[in-house]
This record gives C-alpha cells, structure tokens and sequence, in this order.
C-alpha cells in the first residue's frame, strides 16, 4: 500500500484485511514518520521511491504482492511492477494516473513548472501544500462533511509545514513529470500481464478525476471497476463501501489458497 499523503491514510482499512493477509504499508521519505533526509544528500524522486519499496519487499522476503496504488503511489507502483511484472498478483487502483485524460485542470501550473523549471514556476505551485488546499483535498466532492476526520487535514498540514518538507514535496511535483512520460510503458504491463484489477474511483476527485478511471479499461478490458460517489480520500469517507469490495476481490483473486 502506497499513497501521496502517509499510510494512516489506511488506518482503518489494514484491520479489516489483515486477518488473512500481511499488509505492508511503508511511509515515503519525507512523509508520515519515515525519515526527511537532506535534499543535498537524497534524491526526491518517483524512480528513489520504486527502488526504496523494492528493496523492502526483497529484504522483507516478499515475492509476489498485490500492490494498492492511490496518488503518488500508482506511479511508484506501476514502476515497481514494471522492476518485476512477475511479482504482481493483483491491481487495486484508487484515484491514481496512468493515462494523461486524467491530468486535469488542477494539473495545469504544475506541467508549467515541468515545461519551464523556474524559481517563478515553482513558487506559483507553492499553495498546494497550503492548509486550506489540504483541507479542501480532503472535503471537495464529499456530501457529508460529518464522517470525515478533521484530525486528517490537520496533521497532513502539520507535516508539509515541517522545515524543509515544502521543498521536498515542490521536487516531487517537478519530477511527477518523469511518470508520465512512463505512462505508455505502464499501459504495456497492463496489457501484456493482465493481472487481476480493481478500480475503485472517487469520482468527484478535482485532482485525479474519473477521466482517468475509464481509460484503464482500454488496457484491461477485464478489470473491475467501480466509481464511488465521494472524493480523493475515498476510505475516509466510503470506508463502509470500499472495504467489503476490495476484500472480496483479494479472496477472489489472490486468496484462493
């Protein structure tokens, strides 16, 4: 499990699975608890992730996974499979890009920044990180602001605000880039490895909409797929809804055993 905000994101989901399955969730470099390591000294980008979660899984001895692939951690993770198609037993993608439909508009300063890397490109993309922003990441598209957390925007601004992570997170919008010029090689594992998929969307995600949900029907023509009507953070607010789907598709398609 792989996510753009920290693996609390998946705090209430890892109980309801890990009675049959080891549920790995790591937290990034400068995100959740795991280390901030110096910009000077540390490489900040998707490629350093895939090789990080990599070697994880191989010195925790893990030789076939499902990955769950949500934000940041759908490029992670398809570039993780793309290290060993082999090893993916199963998809489970949730609001997370393969496909450039689903750049939307709220994209547009930031392929600025990838089309010009300018001081000016950069600090006009600053207010991403910005504690309204967080907040409205987690309310827009939510028609009952009452199950959700304030606790959740709260300390995801708390971490951005740490010294230095502002940075850290400005290079990871610049290298974002790098994904999608990897977007058709994930689209090829897709479609020469078919493993089995969920899709499971917030639809009404201004981030990652559901223009880039359907597209993956096109390379998976098998996939199962369903749109909730909710936002980004869809397990804060349909946990009740997505958990009995992923957990039936699991034991459909890896819990055979």
């Amino acid at each position: 499990m792989v996510g753009i905000a920290s693996s609390s994101q998946f705090r209430h989901l890892i109980p309801l699975l890990a009675d049959r399955y080891r549920v790995i969730a790591p937290d990034f470099p400068g995100f959740g608890h795991s280390a901030s390591p110096d910009r000077s000294t540390f490489d900040y980008t998707f490629a350093t992730f895939a090789d990080l979660m990599d070697g994880l899984l191989g010195q925790l001895g893990v030789d076939r996974y499902a990955l769950y692939c949500f934000g940041y951690g759908a490029p992670t993770g398809f570039r993780l499979a793309l290290k060993g198609p082999e090893r993916v037993g199963a998809l489970i993608v949730q609001n997370g890009n393969a496909y450039e439909e689903g750049l939307s508009e709220f994209w547009d300063p930031i392929k600025a920044y990838w089309a010009e890397k300018t001081d000016e490109r950069r600090q006009a993309i600053a207010f991403i990180l910005g504690p309204d922003t967080v907040k409205l990441q987690y309310t827009q598209g939510v028609h009952d602001l009452s199950r959700l957390d304030p606790d959740r925007w709260t300390h995801d601004a708390t971490q951005l605000a740490r010294p230095g992570n502002a940075d850290i997170q400005l290079d990871l919008f610049y290298d974002y880039g790098s994904n999608v010029t990897l977007y058709p090689e994930f689209q090829a594992f897709f479609r020469d490895h078919q493993p089995p998929t969920l899709i499971i969307w917030g639809q009404n995600d201004p981030i990652f909409p559901p223009e880039g949900a359907h597209p993956y029907r096109r390379d998976l023509p098998s996939a199962e797929f369903h749109l909730l009507d909710t936002g980004h953070f869809l397990l804060e607010d349909k946990l009740d809804v997505a958990a009995p789907i992923i957990r039936d598709f699991l034991d459909r398609s890896i819990g055979r055993s």
